[in-house]
């Protein structure tokens, strides 16, 4: 590993303005993950010839892969900042803003079309009432281990942004919230609501827009069974599809 560690970043300093690129470099230090490297540049924004500029804006919380708010392009590909090391990447290091959502500034985005899907796909258990509703139903340990791993999903958007359907055009919702579709679908309360989640998933923008290309699972960063999940959510929106069609 060489001495030095040069990080080229893709900026923008308005969500209208043209975007450019400068190149930092830093000492090595083992260890080192993207989000203490760019912590590091935002303490001494000096580019790698010696120019002055304004700290990169980036999002960042949990530093664990927990938060789901550091999502960037790493040398292409979408991952998390904060469990990207340095030592595991090719070199000079490319970092980039996601593609398919509106920049906010440098390597920040508008990730926010996530949380509008999952309130059209109704991605909750309904559980409020004006009186006690008890402990609720019992789950086995059988559907805990299946339901579990859906429940991981933190909102990185990483699948989205891999995902070759999910643009402007074709407005499709994307894996996670397929998938956070399934979970609630199998969760006793949850099915409360399921018809009307389906029904959601056949409109513009529903399941019929993936193209099954599985790029989601590829990125996933938590290991989500997403394509798992569209093939089973698939089923029950045709499932669903046909009942209703034979009962008008």
């Amino acid at each position: 590993m060489a001495n030095n560690v040069i990080i080229k970043i893709k900026r923008q300093n308005t969500p209208n303005s043209k975007p450019y690129w400068e190149e930092f470099e830093l000492p090595h230090k083992a260890g080192r993950n993207v989000t203490s490297a760019l912590m590091e540049i935002a303490a001494n924004p000096v580019t790698r010839d010696g120019k002055k500029t304004t700290p990169v804006t980036y999002d960042s919380n949990c530093l664990e892969e927990v938060c789901g708010s550091c999502a960037m392009l790493v040398n292409g590909k979408a991952r998390m900042a904060c469990s990207a090391l340095l030592d595991n990447l090719d070199h000079p290091i490319r970092l980039e803003p996601f593609s398919k959502f509106p920049i906010v500034r440098d390597l920040a985005t508008d990730r926010s079309v996530l949380f509008e899907n999952l309130k059209t796909v109704k991605a909750w258990a309904p559980v409020d009432g004006s009186y006690d509703l008890g402990p609720g139903p019992r789950v086995s340990p059988e559907e805990q281990e299946q339901m579990y791993p859906l429940s991981r999903c933190i909102s990185c958007c990483c699948c989205m942004e891999a995902c070759p359907q999910f643009d402007e055009a074709t407005g499709f919702v994307g894996a996670a919230t397929i998938s956070q579709v399934r979970l609630f679908n199998a969760h006793p309360t949850g099915q409360v609501l399921k018809r009307e989640r389906l029904s959601a998933l056949m409109g513009d923008g529903g399941i019929q827009e993936c193209g099954y290309a599985q790029n989601c699972v590829e990125v996933c960063p938590k290991d989500i069974p997403l394509t798992a999940s569209i093939a089973e959510v698939g089923g029950e929106v045709m499932k669903q599809a046909l009942g209703d069609l034979f009962r008008k």
